[in-house]
């Protein structure tokens, strides 16, 4: 089984991004504008569309509010297993740690899904750091 995890440094409060990150139906306006495109959220699962056409359903497995921690699993025919989760930790006045991690299977698959995570957390700095700004 793959496992990757990345760490990036935001420059905005960890109970903004927490905010963001935890409203997990509105990920599209919130927290990744321009990577995923559209969330349809059902309250349990969310079928998001990325910009670059890819589809994904993932299914909401934990909002943990103490430790700022959204846990999910994607389901898909070429995913055996995948796990992830995403964590807001405060790093200073003004500034947090994101940690986005992921256990994937088949491994062949990896270097593609973390391509995306990386991708995706590009757009998170963005648009938390955009938003900060305004």
């Amino acid at each position: 089984m793959a496992y990757f995890s990345h760490t990036l440094l935001l420059n905005v409060g960890a109970d903004k991004a927490w905010d963001a990150l935890r409203d997990v139906g509105n990920l599209h306006t919130r927290l990744v504008r321009g990577f995923v495109v559209e969330c349809e959220f059902d309250g349990s699962a969310r079928l998001l569309t990325f910009a670059n056409g890819v589809r994904a359903t993932e299914r909401i497995v934990a909002i943990s509010e103490p430790d700022r921690r959204v846990s999910w699993s994607a389901i898909s025919e070429r995913i055996a297993h995948h796990n992830a989760s995403a964590q807001v930790a405060p790093e200073g006045p003004g500034s947090c740690r994101f940690t986005w991690s992921v256990d994937v299977l088949p491994d062949s698959i990896a270097p593609s899904i973390e391509a995306m995570v990386q991708a995706g957390l590009q757009s998170i700095k963005r648009t938390l750091e955009q938003e900060g700004a305004a």
